[in-house]
């Protein structure tokens, strides 16, 4: 599972998920392009990963903005010259509620977070890995809900996490034969800024994994750092769960 010299893009690194992915793909030997809006936040993750004998660039930006894309895939190349991975890992959840009263501008909003932005990433970074001989790897973050678990209010986020697996195996079949793999993570519940603060509702969401527990950022980002490793090079169009046995347990 180690990622010594590879150059990987790691979006939505700021905090949670990212971030942890981010000091673990370091510790490991990646060369990493961070990206996300807080750019106080990744400069100083930068710093920490550079302090540490790590190699690190930040390049803040809305995940949505096509530009951001193409700016991360173009300081990739300006730094290490070429790209090998990438874990497009930012997302929101946006407002939760019915559907019949859920504000338009909001549905747009998490669809053009979480699914259309792995468009625009994905367009920037298939032709980068594969001027680099095809050997590359790309893990989408997608969800457990809307894929075996439908929990109400949260058809936004749902539908955009869904899209994520199809487009994942979309991808997997048009670039497999040139050494490309895509896969999707689907993390369970996780101990992020976006997790309820609410002890009432964290033991809920607990008890909807057979673990009874909920992860703690690193062990996604090990999940994450797997399929970007050479240990997964038969590993492409999976829908990979780490969601400590919540497809398994629903009650």
């Amino acid at each position: 599972m180690q990622l010594t010299d590879k150059v990987i893009i790691l979006t939505g690194a700021s905090s949670g998920i990212g971030a942890a992915a981010a000091r673990l793909f370091a510790a490991r030997g990646a060369k990493l392009v961070l990206g996300a809006r807080r750019g106080d936040r990744l400069e100083a993750l930068a710093a920490e990963i550079k302090a540490a004998g790590g190699q690190a660039v930040s390049v803040a930006g809305d995940v949505a903005d096509d530009a951001h894309a193409e700016a991360l895939v173009a300081a990739a190349l300006a730094t290490y010259g070429r790209l090998d991975g990438a874990f497009n890992n930012a997302g929101m959840v946006g407002d939760m509620g019915p559907l019949p009263q859920m504000e338009p501008g909001n549905w747009h909003r998490v669809l053009a977070v979480n699914l259309t932005s792995a468009f625009h990433l994905a367009r920037h970074q298939i032709p980068a890995m594969l001027a680099n001989g095809g050997k590359g790897a790309i893990v989408f973050t997608s969800t457990f809900v809307g894929h075996g678990v439908g929990l109400p209010g949260m058809a936004a986020y749902a539908a955009s996490k869904a899209g994520l697996i199809g487009l994942t195996q979309v991808l997997a079949a048009e670039h497999g034969a040139a050494g490309l793999r895509v896969n999707a993570l689907l993390p369970g519940g996780t101990l992020t800024e976006m997790a309820p603060s609410d002890a009432g509702a964290l033991s809920w969401i607990a008890g909807l994994h057979a673990l009874k527990r909920i992860a703690a950022p690193e062990e996604i980002a090990a999940a994450a750092a797997f399929l970007l490793s050479d240990d997964a090079s038969f590993v492409t169009g999976s829908a990979m769960f780490a969601d400590g046995g919540n497809a398994i347990c629903k009650a």
